[in-house]
């Protein structure tokens, strides 16, 4: 890379955001979410993890032979097999790389009982191997902040004299702080033989709620990749989110004189998206995508962003593709205007999703005066749950509630098979859960519930997000309605549905769960 102002952006969604508890996506959304980080501009996509299970393999593969323009990367442990399973994925991109690591801390290097000398010899013979395979190769020292500093220069160097282009410097557990992601960064540039030759990466996590400042101050100390995700989605606290790096980017020029590749106008879009196939909803006072970011309730800041709107703001809505209208639409809309709303929202539908949603469409309308733009994000939510595809339907519900009990009566599809039952419960919504186990008995057990308002009023929508556990698999489902109760129901059947598919699906060997692969 000869532009030395250009900040590479690697996005991580469907690779590290894909390992947080709940999130796991289809097959179909994966290759949906990554050709949209294609289209947006991300330099490169981690597609996931190849060697992890068959479903994982394949996705990768598909994203690798459907990106026109993204880096397509994959992936491996520091071993043959990992490498050679990973390159078997990636090598169908137009641009693939090979993405290698190693725990190189005291910590880590306990765990995978290697000694000093013995991590660099792995180090440079699977990055060797991995560059004979391909001419991409990342390699990063995992736990490389608590790695002694000395021995983080040798690692490097050796990973560099295999052959490895790229250099990732991650915080796998959130614990540096800016001073120290910069000292680490400008302390390898200038000591590391053959260090101005490479990009380095900065990976960060946000276990202390500093993963964007970590980002970009090593940025300022000479790192050329951000490791980021939408939303920030990943493991316990998330990663660098992507829309907080890239934004901070554009708007403090003055401050870090960089560029990135990214159509900032796509952002909204990607982090509504993503938000609905992981089932992880975005806080409302999230930074840049949130759903309060642009919105102003004091009465010093309405008055002056009614005067002047640079008073309160430091970018604009249209800036990551916000709408800046909010024009409802009634029962007397037509297919011609949802289909132009859509668009305005970022959602470009099919015929066949077009007429889907519009019957759902006129259904809310029926029930709600006026439907808004996040109503009709919330169908395009619902739209996946409860499909004549899935195992199991939610046909038919009635509850009864009241101060003398709680009463649900449920008929369902079961693999084309018609069930009911009836039971009570200590609320409306644990009789109906009661009635869903009644027709289909399962041992997962709810982990998460959570029920969030789409709009204001008696009438608003709710998104209902529930992530249930079973045998080391958690899934989460999600579902919109105006009725709560029923929302719950069908989010609860579509994360069953999911459980059902991840158990006939997935099946990660078993060294592969044993060894850690957080970076």
């Amino acid at each position: 890379m000869t532009d030395k102002s250009r900040v590479l952006i690697f996005d991580t969604t469907l690779r590290d955001g894909e390992q947080s508890p709940g999130a796991t996506m289809t097959h179909d959304e994966k290759l949906e979410i990554a050709m949209l980080l294609d289209e947006m501009g991300v330099d490169i996509i981690e597609a996931g993890f190849p060697i992890a299970s068959e479903g994982d393999f394949e996705a990768v593969s598909a994203i690798a032979k459907a990106s026109k323009n993204s880096v397509i990367a994959g992936l491996s442990r520091a071993n043959y097999k990992d490498i050679d399973r990973c390159w078997e994925a990636v090598k169908h991109a137009a641009r693939p790389r090979i993405h290698t690591f190693i725990g190189t801390s005291p910590l880590h290097r306990g765990i995978t009982n290697l000694g000093t000398e013995e991590m660099l010899e792995r180090i440079h013979d699977t990055v060797t191997h991995a560059r004979n395979l391909c001419e991409d190769v990342q390699w990063s020292a995992m736990d490389a902040i608590r790695t002694e500093r000395d021995y983080l220069c040798r690692v490097v160097e050796c990973a560099i004299k295999a052959g490895a282009t790229t250099i990732n410097i991650p915080d796998t557990v959130g614990y540096t702080l800016p001073s120290e992601s910069s000292d680490i960064i400008a302390m390898l540039l200038e000591k590391v033989p053959g260090a101005d030759e490479v990009i380095f990466a900065t990976h960060c996590h946000n276990d202390l709620g500093m993963a964007t400042a970590n980002a970009l101050a090593a940025v300022s100390a000479g790192a050329r990749q951000i490791e980021c995700t939408i939303n920030g989605l990943g493991e316990r606290a998330g990663n660098t989110a992507l829309e907080e790096v890239v934004m901070a980017i554009k708007v403090r020029k003055d401050l870090m004189p960089f560029t990135t590749g990214i159509d900032t106008t796509k952002i909204m879009h990607l982090s509504r998206r993503v938000a609905q196939v992981s089932g992880f909803p975005v806080q409302f006072n999230k930074a840049v995508v949130g759903k309060n970011a642009f919105l102003h309730e004091s009465g010093i800041h309405q008055d002056g962003v009614l005067k002047n709107v640079e008073t309160f703001e430091i970018m604009r809505p249209a800036d990551i593709g916000l709408t800046e209208t909010n024009i409802a639409m009634g029962k007397h809309s037509g297919r011609a205007a949802l289909r132009t709303k859509m668009r305005d929202l970022g959602f470009e539908l099919a015929d066949n999703q077009l007429n889907d949603v519009f019957v759902r469409f006129k259904a809310l309308a029926d029930r709600k005066k006026e439907v808004y733009d996040d109503d009709l994000i919330a169908l395009l939510t619902d739209s996946t749950a409860n499909t004549d595809h899935d195992f199991l339907q939610v046909k038919w519900l009635r509850v009864i509630c009241g101060s003398d009990g709680q009463e649900a009566e449920l008929k369902m599809l079961v693999d084309g098979v018609e069930k009911t039952a009836k039971c009570a419960g200590d609320g409306p919504v644990d009789a109906c859960f009661k009635a869903v186990q009644a027709i289909y008995p399962t041992t997962a057990e709810l982990k998460i519930y959570q029920v969030h308002a789409v709009t204001e009023g008696t009438d608003a929508q709710a998104t209902v997000s529930v992530r249930l556990a079973e045998d080391g698999r958690i899934v989460t489902g999600s579902a919109a309605d105006t009725d709560t109760i029923l929302a719950s129901v069908k989010a609860y059947v579509g994360a069953l549905n999911r459980l059902r598919v991840r158990s006939q699906k997935t099946a990660p060997d078993a060294d592969v769960k044993s060894i850690s692969y957080k970076l």
